[in-house]
């Protein structure tokens, strides 16, 4: 009985030395809050959800020992950030909440690398729309500011399209393939269609109106289906 208690005692030892040992050599590269970690590891880095201590705190997502994801950081002056982070910067969308001339003051929107670019831009709305079923946009990069459209029926591309017409309150036509757009835009910008085009089933004509405004800068792809 008592080897086998001592045996259990051991074991258990073993245990708990291999979890705080795993503990302690897991890295958090970021030094405010290198003090200490709790959290998942990979490769001996905070890896995962975690939470690490320091001068300052952090709880969220970690990448190869830095904030990445999604993560609240909470600095030694009670500033709060919640939000997310790419290799260790506050960058996407987030919120910030601190002190400023002796009251709380909150800051919602985009950061890029511990920067506040300004508030979330709206999304892309719809102006006017006339004989379309159904629209998508899609935020390709943030390399060009450009918008293509791209045109669609029953599934494949609308081959039938007539008399289009297009204005834009910014920017200088062109084509990519069979995509039409806008190139050189500035943002805002308003981009008006007008154009005929046959029916699903190919037995009449329909005229088509779809103006749209995009306010976030970027290069966009539009689709648009009748």
């Amino acid at each position: 009985m008592k080897n086998l208690l001592k045996g259990s005692l051991l074991f258990m030892f073993s245990v708990v030395s291999v979890c705080l040992f795993s503990q302690e050599s897991c890295q958090v590269l970021k030094p405010q809050i290198s003090g200490s970690y709790q959290g998942k590891c990979k490769n001996g880095f905070a890896h995962g959800k975690g939470r690490a201590v320091g001068t300052d705190t952090y709880e969220g997502q970690f990448t190869k020992g830095l904030p990445d994801g999604k993560g609240k950081y909470t600095w030694s002056t009670g500033d709060v950030y919640d939000g997310e982070w790419k290799e260790g910067y506050q960058d996407g969308e987030g919120t910030y909440k601190f002190k400023k001339n002796g009251n709380d003051t909150i800051l919602t929107g985009i950061w890029k690398n511990d920067v506040y670019t300004g508030p979330k831009p709206a999304k892309p709305k719809i102006k006017n729309s006339l004989g379309v079923d159904r629209y998508n946009f899609q935020r390709m990069s943030d390399i060009k500011n450009r918008v293509m459209i791209d045109f669609f029926q029953n599934g494949s591309r609308n081959i039938g399209i007539q008399n289009l017409m297009m204005t834009t309150t910014s920017g200088y036509e062109t084509t990519l393939g069979q995509s039409v757009g806008y190139d050189g835009i500035t943002f805002p910008v308003v981009i008006k269609l007008n154009y005929t085009t046959w029916n699903k089933l190919r037995t009449s004509q329909n005229y088509i109106i779809f103006e749209f405004e995009i306010t976030e800068p970027g290069d966009w792809k539009v689709e648009v289906f009748n």
